[in-house]
């Protein structure tokens, strides 16, 4: 299973596989043309709320992550449309969060890594 996540700032190289974008606010001031996403799967980000209570605090990490997961369990069908994608071949799931680390895409990453 090949999942890689990569900043929506970040050129699209050839071996991204199926590029899928995966918050729900398209990233300000990246181009349709320049993502060069094959989908944009937004039932599978982090609800406003848990968004929003996240901020981005490293320290609220594992919370975050555990509240999501609880969201992604409801999440059905565009879970497995994602979990079929990986089952085909390379993924990159593609953010706009600054923090490479502490973001939904490396959630979700790990997410499917365990349903899979």
């Amino acid at each position: 299973m090949d999942i890689r996540t990569k900043r929506a700032y970040d050129d699209p190289a050839r071996n991204d596989g199926f590029r899928v974008l995966v918050d729900k606010i398209w990233p300000r001031g990246v181009s349709k043309e320049d993502a060069r996403l094959d989908d944009w799967r937004k039932e599978v980000a982090p609800s406003d709320d848990l968004r929003e209570w996240f901020d981005h605090d490293p320290d609220k990490w594992r919370e975050f992550r555990g509240k999501y997961f609880d969201e992604l369990d409801k999440c059905g069908e565009a879970v497995d449309d994602l979990l079929e994608r990986v089952r085909d071949g390379r993924v990159t799931l593609v953010y706009g969060a600054k923090d490479e680390e502490h973001n939904n895409a490396e959630a979700l990453r790990d997410y499917l890594k365990k349903k899979a």
